[in-house]
């Protein structure tokens, strides 16, 4: 039998992502003593940042809504509440789009759009947008009406998630209607191929999956905040860095422990128990009470020994996978650069190859024209990315240092450099820096299976898996668990696997303290 003697720490968790974070933090403000092992030298996992010659980078997420105010439905602002940690943000409401209906600006918020229809499609465009508002403000209304952070997976939930029903009662047909793919309420509704397409696009932006794949619930609860009256968008100052960092200071601020450089092997197991991890180097960790991974379940399959879970190691190890990425991070000279710049231009080349095709949609992060300390004076840094669009297949088995893995790497950013220059037609000019990232990049440097955005699990087929395992003393979080992809999504994983290991008293005290709770 495992004895707890010798044990350094309450729970171990196996990288610093914001899942890993989100649950580390909450679980040091719940008392318990708590250690993250991260391999990299940079904690965030795929939303770290770094710099080069005075430019700030974000290496992931760019788009961020529910962080500026409380209370937010966002269960990551929802973490920052609870541990106490501000995280000043700027606010904006419009991006570019270059489409191959023509370049235009959008906003947040239903009305703008509506313009952008009936300039592009038409009053019936617009009639048919304003019908699908009305369908889906009920099923709005249904998605956030059980917060997720009301969520574990034991016993406890008849509690905790039972205080929730009296609100959730009205909205029992609609929540049924959320179990599904999103196609399946714009059917009945959306007819005009662009805004088919423009749903498309939103969905796989959401989940890496077109929208006959993207759950029905995701696209709601987007809806419930982008739609909005009077809705902004957040960018936090510092950029993704900043999150992390106030991630980190809460955590720490309550006890937890920040290993970096801290390469997990393997998952220690013991009379069929997680008990620790075993660091490269033969270091040993032990837990008194779980090892959390924050690792793709992919990747966690690996930790474990070969002996641990035959039939769960064949059912996860099944779990299809979305493709990875292509990354240019430049840093500028912005002087006499065009004043009516966006943050964020959405690119799609062609519709008909849809919006899943390789190299099909690039998305362009101008983050500095929001906040200027990410970049010296007079300069901008710019992260232009393939989301999720990228086969790992044409990179597999490449040798980095080899001429051909140069010259591929500069085939394979030409359509990244190709969108940019549809917004500033003089950008090769003016780079000072200029970094390309592979899939091989996304593998290496984040512990990534075949640099993978996360699994590709479609709404008509099931829903992600929860925290628990087969494996008691283990559990999972992050990208390849419920509630998905996604920045809200990997911190609500984080938030559930946290709670799952909670007392109840401490769970409810969560709830009261980010004012969900209808106790």
């Amino acid at each position: 039998m495992f004895s707890h003697a010798n044990a350094d720490t309450d729970v171990i968790i196996i990288g610093s992502g914001i899942g890993g974070l989100s649950c580390a933090a909450l679980l040091a403000r719940y008392g318990f003593a708590v250690t993250v092992c991260e391999s990299h030298s940079i904690p965030g996992g795929a939303a770290h940042a770094f710099e080069r010659q005075g430019f700030k980078f974000d290496s992931g997420p760019s788009l961020y809504s529910g962080l500026s105010y409380s209370p937010s439905p966002n269960p990551l602002r929802q973490v920052l509440d609870v541990i106490a940690e501000e995280l000043p943000c700027t606010n904006y409401d419009t991006w570019g789009c270059c489409l191959p209906e023509g370049d235009f600006d959008t906003t947040v918020g239903a009305e703008q759009f509506c313009e952008v229809l009936a300039r592009l499609r038409g009053n019936q465009a617009v009639a048919e947008w304003r019908e699908l508002q009305r369908v889906m403000e009920p099923l709005s209304e249904a998605a956030i009406a059980l917060p997720p952070a009301a969520l574990r997976f034991d016993l406890g939930a008849v509690l905790t998630v039972g205080q929730f029903l009296p609100a959730i009662a009205p909205h029992a047909t609609n929540i049924f209607k959320l179990t599904g793919p999103f196609s399946r309420i714009i059917d009945d509704v959306i007819r005009d191929p662009f805004i088919r397409n423009w749903l498309d696009l939103l969905s796989f932006l959401l989940s890496g999956l077109p929208a006959d794949s993207t759950s029905a619930a995701e696209m709601a609860f987007m809806f419930a905040d982008w739609y909005r009256p009077g809705v902004k968008l957040d960018y936090p100052i510092g950029g993704s860095g900043a999150l992390v960092a106030a991630l980190v200071r809460g955590f720490e601020r309550y006890g937890g422990k920040l290993q970096l450089n801290a390469h997990v092997e393997q998952i220690l197991v013991e009379n069929n128990q997680a008990v620790g991890v075993r660091l490269r180097g033969g270091k040993q960790l032990r837990s008194r009470r779980a090892v959390v991974s924050n690792a793709s379940i992919w990747d966690t399959l690996k930790l474990l020994p070969l002996e641990t879970l035959p039939k769960f190691r064949k059912q996860r190890q099944a779990t299809p996978e979305c493709d990875s990425f292509m990354h240019l991070h430049l840093g500028i000279d912005a002087t006499n650069i065009r004043s009516d710049l966006a943050c964020h231009y959405i690119v799609v080349n062609d519709w008909e190859l849809g919006v899943t095709a390789p190299q099909n949609v690039v998305l362009i992060s101008i983050p500095s024209l929001l906040d200027p300390s990410l970049a010296p004076a007079g300069k901008h840094a710019i992260h232009v990315y393939t989301p999720g669009n990228e086969p790992y297949a044409i990179w597999e088995g490449m040798d980095r240092r080899t001429q051909a893995y140069t010259q591929q790497k500069q085939i394979r950013a030409e359509v990244m450099w190709q969108a940019l220059e549809r917004i500033i037609p003089d950008i090769r000019s003016r780079c000072e820096v200029t970094l390309v990232g592979t899939p091989l990049t996304h593998e290496r440097y984040l512990r990534r299976h075949r640099g993978s955005y996360g699994p590709a699990i479609s709404a008509k087929e099931g829903f992600f898996p929860g925290s628990t395992t087969s494996l008691p003393g283990l559990l999972c979080c992050g990208d390849s668990t419920f509630p998905g992809i996604g920045l809200p999504a990997v911190a609500a994983s984080g938030a559930i696997a946290a709670n799952t290991l909670a007392p109840v008293t401490k769970h409810l005290e969560f709830l009261r303290d980010i004012r969900v709770s209808k106790a």
